[in-house]
């Protein structure tokens, strides 16, 4: 079974209401060890869309359950690059999906991701 990082603060990794799963920003943190390994976009994209997952399937769900994300860069530069990525986690109909750079984010990560999705 995959496994996804615990929160880094006083909040839940996800919630279930009504039928929705809504899952807290992932960072690309290693659960196993609980660190940022991979300094480059793609590979830190790679690994918070893991830690969703890994929260998508522990609610039974898979990422075509998936009804929105939004997602947070460091860098917008970065934005073609994690694109790539994100592409080869969902497929159409695709979620709808906001995407904006951000000052900072935690732990120096690249990327943040968070999910809403339907059990429905």
């Amino acid at each position: 079974m995959l496994s996804y990082p615990k929160a880094i603060g006083p909040y839940s990794a996800y919630k279930e209401a009504n039928g929705f799963v809504f899952a807290s920003g992932q960072l690309p943190i290693n659960p196993s060890s609980s660190q940022i390994e991979a300094m480059d976009i793609k590979t830190q994209t790679k690994q918070a869309l893991r830690n969703v997952g890994a929260i998508l399937e522990e609610n039974g769900l898979s990422f075509k359950n998936v009804v929105k994300t939004t997602c947070f860069l460091a860098d917008i530069n970065d934005f073609a690059a994690f694109n790539e990525v994100y592409a080869e986690f969902f497929e159409a109909p695709y979620p709808t999906r906001s995407a904006f750079a951000v000052k900072d984010l935690p732990k120096g990560a690249k990327i943040e991701i968070e999910i809403i999705a339907f059990k429905g």
